[in-house]
C-alpha cells in the first residue's frame, strides 16, 4: 500500500537556517531515504519551493489564478515522500524516523490512491 508523507514546517524558521545547518539535516534525512530505498519501500519525494513563489487556481470555468497557498495555519507544506508499507504503522515508523531527524517538523500520512491511466501505481509484494 502506498502512502504520503508530507512534511509541514513554519517556513521563516526553515527559511532562517544556515547552509550549513540546512545541508547537515538535509544529511540525516538523505541517509534515511537511502534506508527506505534499500528496504525498497522509497517512491517519490521532494522538497518544494518556497510558499511565496506558489500561486494557487480556484473557482469555476477556468479558474482564477491567485498568489500563494494561503494556508490557515503556520507551517506550510514543505515537501512529502510517496511510501510502500503493507500497513499505515510502516509509514507512520518512516515519519517517525524523519521526525527524529527534524523534530520541529510536522509529518501527515495518508493512504494514496489515485492513480492515472497508463501510469499505475501498482502496490503489494508480486509488484516488488
Amino acid at each position: 500500500m502506498y502512502y504520503a508523507i508530507l512534511a509541514y514546517h513554519e517556513e521563516g524558521i526553515v527559511e532562517s537556517w544556515s547552509k550549513e545547518e540546512d545541508a547537515a539535516l538535509m544529511t540525516e534525512l538523505l541517509d534515511i531515504n537511502d534506508r527506505m530505498v534499500a528496504q525498497k519501500s522509497l517512491g517519490p519525494a521532494a522538497r518544494l519551493g518556497s510558499s511565496q513563489k506558489a500561486v494557487t487556481l480556484r473557482g469555476p470555468g477556468a479558474g482564477l489564478v491567485i498568489d500563494g497557498p494561503f494556508a490557515e495555519t503556520k507551517e506550510q507544506l514543505l515537501g512529502f515522500y510517496v511510501v510502500d508499507f503493507p500497513t499505515i504503522e510502516g509509514a507512520v515508523e518512516a515519519a517517525r524516523e524523519l521526525r527524529r531527524a527534524n523534530p520541529t517538523a510536522v509529518y501527515e500520512i495518508r493512504p494514496v490512491s489515485l492513480y492515472l491511466a497508463g501510469a499505475p501505481l501498482a502496490s503489494g509484494e508480486g509488484d516488488r
